[in-house]
């Protein structure tokens, strides 16, 4: 559940005063870290920050106002008290990281579409994904490796690509052991969000990188704060087909 979360003062004119050198690197890093890990707490920003909790707060405070960061409602946990609320990047926050080159992209594939359909599009984004494709498989670990070492190295190379990824272990019993692989920002977000063709590729090659079918869980483009993949780490047994 995200709460809307809106604070600060204003100067007597109602105007508000923008943001020096200092707080606007100190919110680029929030960002950065929101989308590699979020949700993250105040208290967790401020170590990794190296800052303290109420200076953190304040700089939430006011990228909350301008719309950047959201509060998710915490998961009740088992211990007493209130549990701290964490902050995720919100759809705003993840706009502000894009460059004038993800509008370049969306002109150029609508042209595309416009001029030669869809299927050229369709084509284009599976000849993107075969690139990928083979750069990070010189960046994973020989086929003999096990799923998870290769879903790490997956993580790490579409880190370099600035898509914030991370594998994380899944809290709640699965019927097949597994791990998530979570992308906190996507450089083609606003490219996907018009040709959601470029999801489903980026999953088809995942699902070839790792060697086990993935199932994508959630997606930016769909207004959630991070991409998740569940990737199993064990070969799922088909059964045979019947003669």
């Amino acid at each position: 559940m995200l709460i809307n979360h809106r604070r600060g003062s204003a100067d007597a004119d109602g105007s508000r005063p923008g943001p020096n050198v200092l707080e606007t690197r100190t919110w680029d890093r929030v960002r950065e870290l929101l989308a590699e890990d979020g949700p993250l707490t105040a208290a967790e920003l401020a170590s990794r920050l190296q800052l303290t909790p109420a200076a953190v707060r304040r700089h939430l405070d006011q990228l909350a106002e301008e719309g950047a960061v959201e509060e998710r409602e915490p998961a009740m946990a088992g211990g007493r008290g209130r549990p701290a609320r964490a902050y995720v990047l919100s759809a705003a926050g993840h706009a502000g990281m894009r460059t004038a080159y993800d509008d370049v992209a969306t002109s150029a594939l609508r042209f595309l579409a416009e001029q030669a359909g869809p299927d050229a599009v369709a084509e284009f984004a599976r000849e993107r994904g075969a690139q990928l494709e083979r750069r990070y498989a010189t960046q994973l670990p020989s086929t003999g490796g096990d799923v998870r070492s290769r879903a790490e190295a997956l993580a790490s190379a579409l880190s370099s690509d600035g898509f914030s990824a991370s594998i994380r272990p899944i809290e709640a019993k699965t019927p097949i052991a597994g791990v998530h692989l979570c992308q906190g920002h996507c450089p083609v977000l606003h490219v996907a969000a018009e040709f959601p063709v470029f999801c489903d590729v980026e999953a088809d090659v995942f699902s070839r990188l790792l060697g086990v079918p993935v199932e994508r869980q959630s997606r930016l483009v769909d207004g959630e704060h991070v991409c998740t993949t569940f990737i199993p780490l064990e070969v799922i047994p088909t059964k045979p087909t019947a003669l």
